[in-house]
C-alpha cells in the first residue's frame, strides 16, 4: 500500500489550519505517527503531529509564533492561539551513538525516507486531505491483524533507539496485540541495551504499560529478558513458589493476574506490581513443604522504594506507593468494629487509606479461591464502617483533635516533645470513644495528666 484516497481523517481545526498553510506555501504536509494510528483505530488522538517537506527556516517564516522545541533535529513548535503542534522537517537519521539520539540528521524531501526511519509499521504512517494515507509498509493492514512490527530491520530499529524494544511490549499492551515474531526475537537479543536509556525514559514506558488494557504483558518483558535489566527484582519473584492454600500461582503470577484485578490508576497498578516484592527475600518452607512470608511486607517496602528512587518517581508518589505496600496485608483476620477502622486509619493515613480497598479486592482476587468470599466480605465490612467514620466526622488524626498544640501552651506547657507527647495520649482516648473529641474533656484529661 501506499498511497489511498478513500481513507479519510477527521483533523481538528487548527491542525487542519497548519497543513493547509504549508501546502499553500508550496510544501508537503502531513499529520504522522501515533495520531493518524488511532484515528484509523477509531481512537481520539492525544496530540497532531505534523511532518513536512518545509525545511524549519520555512516553517517559521510562515507562522507568526513558532518555538524552537528541536530545531537542531528539525522540529519547530508550531503556535495556535494557546495550542502547539510540533512540526518536523521530512529527516534521515545519521548513525545513532547513545542508543537514542542519531548524531547527525540530514533533510530530505522525500516522505518514504523519513517515514522508513520510525519505530513501527502502525506509527509509520502519514494523512493529509490532499496527499491521503500514506502507508508505505503496511501499517494499517498490521492494525487489522493486531500485530506489533518493525520498519525494516528490527535489530536496526531497536539498535537506533533501545527503548523502542520496551514500546514494543508496551504498544503490545495497549492494544492487545502480539509482537510479529521477527521483531520479538529482536527484542530478546537485544534486551540488554536496555540498560544505556535513562531511568525516566524506562518509567514512562513502564507506567503506560502498567495502566493499560493488558498490564498482564509484563509477562512478555519477562520472557525476553527486559525485566531483567529493568526490573530484576520482579524476575525474583517468577522464581519463587507459593504452595499455600491461599495461593493457587507462584509471586511473579500472582502479581501479573493481581495487575488486572485493579483499576487502571498508575498509583493502584504500582503498588500491585511491587506489593510483594519482599517474599524472596522472606521465604521459609515448614516441615510439610507449606511456604510462609512472615515479615515480608516490611521488607517489601524498603524493595519498592529502592525501585521507585531508582527510576526517579517524585517524592509524593514514592510515599503513597509505599505506604501501599507496607499496608497491604494489614487487618487481615481482624474482626472489624468502628475502633479497630479509627486505629486503622490513625496508623495508615487518610490520603493512602481509601486506596487499601482495591489494593486488597486485587490481592484477594488473584489468590485461590479458599475463603475468597469471606475475604472480601470482610473488606466490604471495613470499608461500611470507613465510610461511616467519614460521614459522622469522627477524629482519627491530630489535626482533628479538638484541642491543639497552642491550648497546652496557654496551660503552661513548655514548648518540646512533651506537648507531641500529650496531644498522642489525648487522641488516644478519643480514638477509643469519639465523643471524648470535647474541648471541655479533653482540656480536663491534659491537666490530670500534667499533675
Amino acid at each position: 500500500m501506499t498511497e489511498r484516497e478513500d481513507v479519510r481523517i477527521r483533523i481538528p481545526g487548527k491542525a487542519a489550519q497548519v497543513l493547509e498553510k504549508l501546502w499553500e506555501a508550496g510544501y508537503e504536509a502531513y499529520v504522522v505517527g501515533g495520531c493518524v494510528r488511532d484515528s484509523l483505530l477509531r481512537r481520539t488522538p492525544q496530540d497532531w503531529d505534523i511532518t513536512t517537506s518545509a525545511k524549519p527556516e520555512q516553517v517559521k517564516a510562515l507562522f507568526r509564533r513558532t518555538v524552537d522545541t528541536g530545531i537542531r533535529h528539525g522540529t519547530v513548535t508550531v503556535m495556535m492561539d494557546r495550542d502547539a503542534f510540533e512540526v518536523t522537517t521530512y529527516r534521515i537519521d545519521g548513525e545513532y551513538e547513545d542508543g537514542r539520539h542519531p548524531r547527525e540528521v540530514t533533510f530530505t524531501p522525500d516522505l518514504r525516507e523519513d517515514l522508513k526511519r520510525r519505530d513501527f509499521t502502525i506509527n509509520a504512517m502519514a494523512y493529509s486531505d490532499r496527499g491521503g494515507l500514506v502507508d508505505l509498509f503496511g501499517g494499517a493492514e498490521d492494525l487489522k491483524k493486531g500485530v506489533i512490527r518493525c520498519v525494516g530491520n528490527p535489530m536496526d530499529r531497536f539498535g537506533e533507539d533501545a527503548l523502542r524494544i520496551l514500546r514494543a511490549i508496551r504498544f503490545s499492551a495497549q492494544l492487545g496485540y502480539e509482537i510479529e515474531p521477527e521483531t520479538l526475537e529482536a527484542v530478546r537479543v537485544l534486551a540488554p541495551t536496555l540498560s544505556k536509556i535513562s531511568a525516566e525514559r524506562i518509567r514512562t514506558e513502564l507506567e503506560k504499560l502498567l495502566v493499560s488494557d493488558h498490564p498482564e504483558y509484563l509477562r512478555t518483558a519477562y520472557e525476553t529478558g527486559v525485566t531483567k535489566i529493568i526490573l530484576p527484582e520482579f524476575d525474583r519473584c517468577m522464581s519463587t513458589p507459593q504452595n499455600h492454600p491461599h495461593h493457587c500461582y507462584n509471586v511473579g503470577e500472582h502479581t501479573l493476574v493481581a495487575l488486572t484485578k485493579v483499576p487502571a490508576d498508575r498509583i493502584l497498578r504500582f503498588v500491585m506490581l511491587l506489593h510483594d516484592m519482599g517474599k524472596p527475600d522472606t521465604l521459609q518452607i515448614d516441615g510439610e513443604g507449606i511456604t510462609h512470608f512472615h515479615g515480608h511486607e516490611a521488607q517489601g517496602e524498603k524493595i519498592a522504594r529502592a525501585i521507585l528512587r531508582r527510576l526517579k518517581f517524585d517524592n509524593d508518589s514514592v510515599a503513597k506507593i509505599c505506604r501501599l505496600v507496607l499496608y497491604h496485608g494489614y487487618g487481615d483476620g481482624f474482626d472489624w468494629d468502628l475502633r479497630l477502622v479509627r486505629r486503622s486509619l490513625n496508623r495508615i493515613g487518610l490520603e493512602a487509606f481509601p486506596d487499601l480497598f482495591a489494593v486488597k479486592r486485587g490481592d484477594i482476587l488473584a489468590q485461590s479461591d479458599y475463603q475468597r468470599e469471606e475475604k472480601l466480605a470482610a473488606v466490604n465490612r471495613w470499608q461500611k464502617l470507613y465510610e461511616q467514620i467519614l460521614e459522622e466526622k469522627q477524629c482519627v488524626t491530630l489535626k482533628s483533635l479538638a484541642v491543639n498544640g497552642s491550648d497546652l501552651l496557654r496551660m503552661g506547657w513548655t514548648p518540646g516533645r512533651e506537648i507531641g507527647e500529650t496531644l498522642n495520649l489525648l487522641l488516644e482516648q478519643v480514638l477509643e470513644d469519639p465523643r471524648r473529641n470535647n474541648r471541655e474533656y479533653l482540656l480536663e484529661q491534659a491537666r490530670n495528666l500534667r499533675g
